[in-house]
């Protein structure tokens, strides 16, 4: 663990900064292109809209654990710290094994070739150019994060901003092309009749579309007032979250009606394309790309932050644990990580990488949730400055939840849950290995 004269992180994040990390994880290019699955699994608007507000009651459950468990811990590296106390080492050192260097680097690659697919899209730029647009990207936000929290949660805030501009007009759209018809969203689509399975299968893509909430937590050491900013910031992000994807697949509905959005491959631009022609599904596209850039600048900074703990303490490189003395960012983190992420785009081999981590994000998750029985048992006497109502409820129905997304996961992707389970098993001998490696360089 570094020393209490080393450089530490600085308490710089309010609450809109740190609602706007919620907001900004959460949605990515998900919303903007997903709902469609949803449409396809589900044969009315009335069980889409609802499909999409029990997702996010559900992942509710989950924010409101992890409130509890940044406002016990609120320090760096968030499911990391969780663990390492709850469980040890070893869970703690799978947990950074499969997601600090292999789920976070690859979700910023693919992300980044995402954005930069719809920002060549809308100013012309030729197809050739999407991975260097994508590598520079993420250069970009490396270089902005080198200069601390702030200056990185300034350019985190503007795109969020963008983003939920972008959402907002869809929603306006949606209304406009309604035509006073707004009856006929929840009506049932007798021409997409489906099975009565498939309405629990398009939960799925839901679930899917509202992670990313944890990226908060790893940040939780330069958050102000952190037992009462994150449980405030969670809440309302997330709570922003689920009112945007609601009015966002009303729109969609509205614009495109049922069986309209069910057979779109694109439905944000669809519907801009509607009323503006090609210059809306443009507009929509610079949208998009905002988006992902944002999402991308949060799962860098959230992720170094990780690895810098990770370094700290001894289960990574410890060049990786400092932190800069005058920026106090995690500088030799932020740079591994882009430059991972870089190799990544230019391989383009991280879509394989992100499909072997799903199981092992997901059960992150559920024993992330599970530690905070083991803070509630061992700190029974301990005042917390916040508890997650309906304890042990929610927790149980977060943990369940997450099973759940397991279960269908593997049977939907045998192979792909197959190799995750292989990489976090993989990652036992590497520990073990790495201690021993440590104790002789003592």
């Amino acid at each position: 663990m570094t020393d209490e004269t080393s450089p530490a992180y600085l308490r710089r994040l309010g609450t809109w900064d740190a609602a706007a990390i919620v907001i900004g994880g959460v949605i990515g290019a998900g919303i903007f292109r997903s709902a469609s699955t949803v449409a396809e699994r589900t044969s009315s608007g009335a069980q889409l809209l609802t499909l999409w507000a029990v997702g996010g009651l559900l992942t509710l459950a989950g924010v409101l654990c992890y409130a509890e468990l940044g406002a016990r811990r609120p320090q760096a590296g968030g499911v990391y710290i969780y663990l390492r106390e709850a469980f040890g080492q070893l869970p703690a050192f799978l947990f950074g094994w499969t997601m600090a260097l292999i789920n976070y680097p690859g979700s910023v690659a693919a992300v980044a070739t995402t954005f930069a697919d719809y920002f060549c899209a809308a100013l012309g730029i030729p197809l050739s150019w999407v991975k260097p647009v994508a590598a520079g990207a993420i250069a970009f936000i490396v270089g902005v994060n080198f200069f601390g929290i702030k200056a990185g949660a300034r350019m985190q805030n503007l795109f969020t901003l963008l983003k939920l501009t972008a959402i907002t007009l869809l929603v306006i759209v949606g209304v406009v092309l309604a035509h006073g018809q707004l009856g006929t969203v929840l009506a049932p689509d007798t021409a997409h009749p489906v099975p009565p399975g498939a309405f629990l299968g398009a939960l799925l893509p839901v679930l899917f579309t509202y992670g990313g909430f944890h990226y908060l937590n790893d940040l939780a050491g330069e958050v102000r007032e952190p037992q009462k900013t994150l449980p405030r910031a969670l809440g309302l992000g997330l709570g922003g979250v689920v009112v945007c994807y609601v009015l966002v697949n009303f729109a969609y509905l509205a614009g495109l009606g049922h069986a309209g959005l069910a057979a779109s491959q694109a439905p944000a631009a669809d519907l801009m394309r509607k009323l503006f022609g090609e210059h809306g599904a443009t507009l929509i596209a610079v949208g998009i790309a905002c988006s992902t850039f944002g999402y991308c600048s949060i799962a860098i900074a959230g992720g170094a932050r990780v690895l810098q703990t990770m370094g700290a303490d001894g289960m990574f490189f410890r060049a990786v644990g400092r932190i800069d003395a005058r920026s106090h960012a995690p500088q030799v983190a932020l740079a591994v990580l882009g430059a991972w992420a870089i190799v990544l785009v230019l391989s383009g081999s991280f879509g394989q990488l992100l499909d072997y981590t799903t199981v092992g994000e997901w059960l992150s998750h559920a024993f992330g949730i599970a530690t905070l029985f083991w803070y509630r048992r061992r700190f029974r006497n301990e005042p917390s400055p916040y508890r997650v109502p309906f304890y042990p409820l929610l927790p149980l129905l977060f943990v369940f939840t997450v099973f759940g997304v397991i279960i269908a996961t593997t049977i939907h992707s045998p192979g792909d849950a197959g190799m995750s389970l292989l990489l976090i098993l993989v990652g036992v001998p590497v520990y073990y290995a790495w201690r021993a490696w440590q104790r002789r360089a003592a």
